[in-house]
C-alpha cells in the first residue's frame, strides 16, 4: 500500500534507533547489501546487453560463452544478495521485537500501577503481541526496500545519464510523480489504516472485558447481548480490513500504471533515436534495461508499506509509552539492573489524602506503623481503605507524606518494600508454586511451603497446575494462595511491610483464627503489618486501629 507511515512525515521514526539498538546495525548491513545489489543490477544489464548485441554482431562462441557464464554468476549473486537481505531483516526484526517488548515492560513498570490502571490492558497486550509481531514485515519488506530506494535510484539514474542524458532526463522528470502519487494516496488511506488498528484494539478490549465478567453477565441474562456486541465489532473490523485491502490494490494499480507509462516514454524515445541512428543499439538496450530498475525501488516502497502498516502503528503506540516513561523518570534503567532497596524503618503517613476522580478526595489519614506491629485499618465500605493501600503501592495518586524510614514511598518501587495481597487474588496460569513465588528468579520450595502453611493452605499442593486467572481453585483457596504470595515475599527478605486487604473474607471462622495467629507471629518476628478487615476478630491481634470515615471531601 502506498500510505505513508502513521507518523505522517517521516518514513523511519528516529525513536526506533533510540529504543532498539539492534536497528542501527540493521541499517548498516542493509545499506551495504543495497550497494551490492545496485552494482549487480547494473552488471546484469550490461552483460545482457553485451550478450544480445554480441550475438547479433557475430561474437565468437568462446567470448559469448564466457559472457553468458559471467551473466549466470551475476544472476546467482543477485539471488544470494536477496537471501542475505531477508536473513538480515528477519534476524533484526526478532531482536528489535525483543528489545521493544523488554523496554515496554520496563516502561510500564516505571510508569507504575496508577498509570497502568488508567489504560486498557487488553489494548497494551495487542500492541506488545500482535502489533510488534508485525515488525517482521516492517523490517523484512518495507525498510529494506526503503534503503534500496535511497541507494539504488540515484546510482542507476547516474549510470543512465552517463550513457544517454536524454533518457536520464526523462527518468529524472517522471520519477517525482511516483512519490507525489504516494503522498496523495497515503493522505486518503492513512485514516482507514488507523481506524482499522483502533477497531482491532477495541475488539480485544471488548472481548477481554466480556470474558472477565462472563459469570455476572450470565446471572443477569446479558451474555447474549455481550456476544452480539463482540460480533458487531468483529464485523466492523472485517469491513475496515476489506476497505484497507481495496485501497491497497487500487493504489498498487495506480503506481504500476504510472511506472509503466514512464518506462514506455523512455522506450519510445530510445526507439525513435535508434531508427534515426542517433543512438547505438548497445547504449539504447542498456539504458532500456535499466529504466524499469530506476522506478522499481520507489514503486515497491509504496507497495510494501501496506504489509508494514500494522507494525508501524504498533511502534507508534509503544514509542508513546516509552516517551511517557522517559519524561517521568529519565532514561530507562537497563533490564535486570538491580535497584537499591529501601532502608527499613517506621512507615509514617501524615495527612495522606487519596484523590478519587477529578474532584473527589478521601479524608486525610495519619498514622505510624512500626516494625513488629499490626495496624488494623477499619471503616465502612467507601471509606477509602483499599484506596489507601492502592496509594501505597503506587496505583493511586495522593497528597501528603508517606515515609518509610527517611525515604518517600513515591520514590521507591512498590516491589522493593511492600508485600501486598488484595481482595482479588490475581492468580496466573501455572503451578501454585509459580504463583506464590511470583517475581522470584530463584524460588525456594521450602519457603513456598512455609508461606502456604502460614496462609492456612496446608492442603494445597504447590505442584498443582492452575488455569487462566487461577482456574482450578475455590474462592477461599485462591485467597490463600494470594496471601501466601505476599508472605513469601516478606519471608524472602524482599519486603519489610506486609499489606493484607480482607485476607479472611472467604475463610471460615476457624481458618480465620489460624490466619490471624500466623499474621501475629510474623509481626512479632519483625514485620510491619497493615491489615484491612471487617471482621471484629482482627482487633485481637492489632496493636493499633485506624478508623476511616466514609464521607468525602470535594475540592
Amino acid at each position: 500500500m502506498s500510505a505513508p507511515p502513521a507518523t505522517g512525515t517521516r518514513p523511519v521514526d528516529p525513536r526506533l534507533l533510540r529504543y532498539a539498538r539492534a536497528s542501527r546495525g540493521f541499517f548498516v548491513a542493509i545499506g551495504a547489501i543495497a550497494v551490492a545489489q545496485t552494482a549487480v543490477i547494473v552488471a546484469f544489464a550490461w552483460l545482457l546487453t553485451r550478450v544480445i548485441t554480441g550475438a547479433i554482431d557475430g561474437m565468437p562462441v568462446p567470448a559469448l560463452a564466457s559472457t553468458l557464464a559471467a551473466l549466470a554468476a551475476v544472476v546467482a549473486l543477485r539471488a544470494a544478495l536477496v537471501w542475505a537481505r531477508e536473513a538480515v531483516a528477519i534476524r533484526a526484526a526478532a531482536r528489535v521485537q525483543s528489545q521493544l517488548r523488554a523496554a515496554l515492560v520496563e516502561a510500564v513498570g516505571a510508569l507504575g500501577p496508577e498509570w497502568l490502571g488508567s489504560r486498557n490492558s487488553a489494548q497494551l497486550a495487542v500492541t506488545a503481541g500482535r502489533g510488534l509481531d508485525a515488525l517482521e514485515a516492517y523490517f523484512g519488506r518495507y525498510l529494506p526496500q526503503l534503503v534500496q530506494t535511497v541507494v539504488a535510484t540515484p546510482l542507476i539514474l547516474a549510470v543512465m545519464w552517463g550513457q544517454d542524458w536524454l533518457s536520464g532526463l526523462t527518468v529524472l522528470l517522471t520519477l517525482p510523480l511516483i512519490p507525489v502519487f504516494m503522498v496523495l494516496i497515503g493522505l486518503a488511506t492513512r485514516t482507514v489504516q488507523q481506524r482499522q488498528w483502533l477497531i482491532l484494539q477495541r475488539l480485544a478490549a471488548r472481548f477481554a472485558d466480556t470474558v472477565q465478567g462472563l459469570s455476572t453477565l450470565k446471572v443477569f441474562g446479558r451474555h447474549h447481548r455481550a456476544a452480539a456486541s463482540i460480533e458487531r465489532v468483529t464485523d466492523e473490523y472485517r469491513r475496515e480490513t476489506m476497505r484497507v485491502l481495496r485501497v491497497s490494490f487500487l493504489s498498487g494499480f495506480a503506481l504500476e500504471f504510472l511506472a509503466s507509462i514512464s518506462v514506455a516514454i523512455v522506450a519510445v524515445s530510445i526507439g525513435f533515436r535508434l531508427i534515426d541512428g542517433a543512438l547505438t543499439l548497445a547504449v539504447g538496450l542498456f539504458v532500456l534495461l535499466l529504466a524499469p530498475e530506476a522506478y522499481l525501488p520507489l514503486r515497491q516502497v509504496g507497495v510494501q508499506f501496506h504489509a508494514a502498516a500494522e507494525g508501524v502503528a504498533a511502534t507508534d503506540d509503544v514509542f508513546a509509552v516509552l516517551d511517557a516513561a522517559r519524561e517521568r523518570s529519565g532514561p530507562l534503567t537497563p533490564v535486570g539492573k538491580p535497584r537499591a532497596g529501601p532502608e527499613e524503618g517506621n512507615l509514617v503517613l501524615h495527612a495522606v489524602r487519596v484523590r478519587r476522580g477529578e474532584r473527589a478526595q478521601l479524608p486525610a489519614v495519619s498514622f505510624a506503623a512500626r516494625p513488629g506491629t499490626v495496624t488494623l485499618v477499619e471503616g465502612l465500605s467507601g471509606a477509602g481503605k483499599s484506596s489507601l493501600f492502592a496509594a501505597l503501592r503506587g496505583a493511586a495518586a495522593f497528597e501528603g507524606d508517606a515515609m518509610l524510614g527517611d525515604t518517600d514511598v513515591r520514590d521507591l518501587a512498590p516491589s522493593d518494600w511492600l508485600a501486598w495481597a488484595g481482595q482479588r487474588p490475581g492468580l496466573l496460569a501455572g503451578t501454585i508454586a509459580d504463583n506464590v513465588a511470583l517475581g522470584d528468579a530463584a524460588p525456594d520450595a521450602a519457603t513456598v511451603r512455609r508461606a502456604l502453611d502460614l496462609a492456612c493452605g496446608e492442603g494445597l499442593d504447590p505442584a498443582l497446575k492452575l488455569g487462566v486467572q487461577g482456574a482450578g481453585l475455590s474462592g477461599g483457596q485462591a485467597q490463600q494462595v494470594a496471601v501466601a504470595r505476599a508472605l513469601y515475599r516478606h519471608l524472602r527478605g524482599r519486603a519489610p511491610v506486609i499489606a493484607l486487604d480482607e485476607p479472611s473474607s472467604a475463610l471460615d471462622p476457624g481458618t480465620e483464627a489460624r490466619l490471624w495467629r500466623a499474621v501475629r507471629r510474623l509481626a512479632d518476628a519483625g514485620a510491619t503489618v497493615l491489615l484491612i478487615s471487617h471482621r471484629v476478630s482482627a482487633r485481637e491481634i492489632a496493636d493499633q486501629v485506624v478508623r476511616l470515615e466514609p464521607s468525602e471531601v470535594f475540592a
